[in-house]
């Protein structure tokens, strides 16, 4: 079982995400968004796939179909914490595609910041 809850539509559209997005900081919750900035080989998501992270570690969207968002998840709690930015990047030759389950190939660079 994941350390995360998960919210209740994992591959929502933007709309759908934004919305969740706007409810959590209505509701006074710190908040990170992810977007995938960068792909290469057979990324499963395009460029501009969105994840939405609450401080809780409650999260609605995606941004690679399931291989990189716990480590993602991770990374946003820490921007909600220390309001730094991320710069993240995943790929098979990355000492780290083992430990986050990259199997789909190629690269994905993710931006993860805390809103607000």
């Amino acid at each position: 079982m994941s350390q995360f809850p998960s919210a209740p539509f994992c591959g929502a559209d933007d709309d759908a995400i934004l919305g969740q997005l706007g409810a959590w900081l209505d509701e006074g919750r710190g908040v990170a968004l992810a977007t995938v900035t960068k792909i290469w080989g057979s990324a499963p998501l395009p460029v501009g796939s969105h994840l939405a992270v609450e401080e809780g570690g409650a999260f609605v969207g995606s941004v690679s179909g399931g291989c990189i968002e716990g480590a993602v998840i991770s990374a946003a709690l820490e921007a909600i914490a220390d309001g730094k930015p991320r710069s993240l990047e995943f790929g098979v030759t990355d000492e780290q595609a083992w430990q986050v389950g990259l199997a789909c190939g190629g690269t994905i660079g993710i931006y993860v910041e805390r809103v607000r």
